[in-house]
């Protein structure tokens, strides 16, 4: 790697506005989400070598194709058998059903597994399927490749890594706003660690670059989210909902939401409800029965299975009735 375009990352690193832009570029490379792991471990691996002296840099050399050519023939080496190993990651968890955790696989594969000889990516994948939580899995890694994966630290640079993406693979059916997915899009706001703020729904902060919503921004974002562009639009500015009845009568299907009279959470399953809470300061997970919840709701915009559509036409009041037990949600 050339030593001129080193001082220009150094450079970078210590200009908070140029870090920002560096930011950008590294995750805006189109060559998978491996790629964008590996990238910039090869180039900062190198920092500690070079002379950090001052140098009249030119900053139109921070393109991608610069960082691309300025890869030596080992070092393309290693990262297009890292970009092969990511791919075979992602079509092993594809077939076992769990492609949601393929950037959790490939993340522990470039973090740990440099010196992991005979890789198997069908047998790596399968830890990930019968693992019952993150912790068993890594100590399950750790057993079967001899490895010494310190579990905080893999939880803290996972939860990063997702706070800065939205994964990709926890959508069922990207096509549509369904019950499942919105569950998949909690528990993801969940386990990324986003933060509260009011009148954010998913955004990264522009000075902190973390993820916040508010209570109704948590599903107003998913509505508001398009996978195929990875940005946010603007069709809901408001979150329309409709409770449907007390919890003794909610159907067993994630997506659900759930409603205290103030505050909405979205049924996960297992009896766990996800929401974003003013009062925790980011969003939380808790079982059902831990919580106040009194009824269960539908929520304007979203797509929910048979089984709920059917209790709906279960619960309908009489025609006499008049309280339909709709209503709105704005941004807090």
């Amino acid at each position: 790697m050339s030593a001129k375009l080193i001082k220009l990352l150094v450079m970078i690193l210590s200009d908070e506005k140029l870090r920002k832009k560096l930011i950008i570029l590294v995750l805006s490379v189109a060559f998978g989400f491996i790629y964008l792991l590996c990238l910039p471990v090869v180039v900062f691996s190198n920092l500690g070598s070079v002379d950090l002296g001052t140098a009249d840099i030119d900053l139109s050399q921070l393109t991608e194709d610069n960082f691309i050519a300025s890869l030596d023939s080992e070092q393309a080496a290693e990262l297009d058998a890292l970009k092969s190993a990511g791919g075979s990651i992602e079509a092993e968890m594809a077939a076992l059903g769990i492609a949601d955790q393929t950037i959790k696989a490939q993340l522990i594969y470039v973090s740990f597994f440099d010196n992991v000889d005979d890789f198997n990516a069908n047998s790596y994948a399968n830890l990930f399927k019968t693992a019952p939580d993150d912790a068993a899995l890594i100590d399950s890694i750790n057993q079967n490749y001899g490895l010494v994966i310190d579990f905080e630290e893999y939880l803290h640079t996972y939860t990063f890594v997702m706070n800065n993406t939205i994964n990709p693979y926890m959508f069922s059916d990207p096509t549509t706003k369904n019950a499942a997915d919105l569950a998949a899009w909690a528990n993801n706001a969940y386990v990324s660690g986003w933060g509260y703020k009011a009148g954010f729904t998913g955004e990264k902060d522009s000075e902190k670059r973390l993820r916040y919503c508010d209570n109704a921004g948590l599903m107003i974002g998913y509505l508001n989210y398009l996978p195929d562009s990875k940005s946010f639009g603007n069709g809901y500015n408001t979150l329309t909902f409709t409770e449907q009845g007390d919890l003794s009568t909610m159907p067993e299907v994630a997506g659900i939401g759930l409603y205290n009279g103030t505050k909405h959470g979205i049924y996960v399953g297992l009896g766990e409800v996800v929401f974003c809470d003013e009062a925790v300061g980011y969003v939380t997970k808790q079982a059902v029965s831990d919580g106040a919840w009194t009824s269960w709701c539908t929520y304007e915009g979203i797509g929910y299975p048979q089984a709920v559509l059917d209790k709906i036409d279960e619960l309908a009041p009489s025609d006499d009735s008049s309280d339909d037990g709709s209503g709105d949600e704005s941004e807090e």
